[in-house]
């Protein structure tokens, strides 16, 4: 599916691509309306009900991912209760396997995520796995998710890519769109987001189901430990 002698560079998602997606729909979608119900005195289908719409009405933007936007919406430590539950972070099959294998590798790779910097630093005290990339980049840094434009204008001038000979690979369509859109010619979508959940078989790219399946060789990258130190 992936022929890596015309890659140069892979841009990497963290969240639904590397990391099970799991960890962030049950705090979402579950663990978070019943503290919500329970510190507002509402049942949890109405406190469900109404942060699920809140949530939608800012879907795409910087804000959907800013854990300091929703703390301060719902007067909540967003950042602390995640903590609570962090030790259910964990890495989708293969994935550490795989970031090993491109670590090796003569391809740069980079961390691209529109999850809030708190967010990042939560998962990797759970998992790090910051070694093994030779970028990460957050998107609120950029002051612009990765379903815009913007974004990987920013990211150009940041860290220079070709677009001819970058894989990025991002289980969210509307991410992929946008890059579709910025000219990145390899495009790769994750069939199984959330362990928890059916395989997709609706999507719009290329898409597989764990990382063995476009596992690269092991050419050696000049000037560089085949390891993190």
């Amino acid at each position: 599916m992936i022929d890596w002698d015309s890659i140069d560079t892979v841009l990497l998602d963290m969240d639904g691509t590397l990391l099970d997606l799991h960890f962030d729909n049950y705090f979402w979608l579950d663990h978070l309306p019943r503290l919500y119900a329970a510190k507002y005195g509402i049942p949890e289908a109405d406190a469900t009900a109404s942060l699920h719409g809140r949530f939608g009405g800012q879907q795409g933007t910087l804000d959907w991912y800013s854990l300091d936007y929703w703390s301060a919406q719902l007067d909540m430590d967003i950042p602390a209760l995640k903590r609570e539950i962090q030790h259910m972070v964990a890495l989708r099959p293969f994935a550490l396997e795989f970031l090993q294998q491109l670590h090796a590798g003569p391809c740069e790779v980079v961390l691209v995520t529109n999850a809030h910097r708190k967010t990042l630093d939560i998962k990797m005290s759970q998992i790090d796995i910051t070694a093994w990339f030779d970028r990460l980049v957050v998107s609120h840094d950029l002051e612009a998710p990765k379903e815009d434009q913007a974004f990987w204008h920013a990211l150009q001038k940041l860290h220079p890519f070709n677009p001819d000979r970058t894989l990025l690979i991002d289980d969210t369509e509307s991410v992929l769109e946008s890059a579709r859109q910025y000219g990145i010619a390899h495009l790769l979508t994750l069939l199984q987001p959330d362990s928890q959940h059916q395989k997709r078989i609706d999507t719009r790219f290329p898409g597989i189901h764990h990382f063995d399946e476009i596992m690269p060789g092991t050419l050696p990258r000049i000037g560089a430990a085949n390891s993190p130190t």
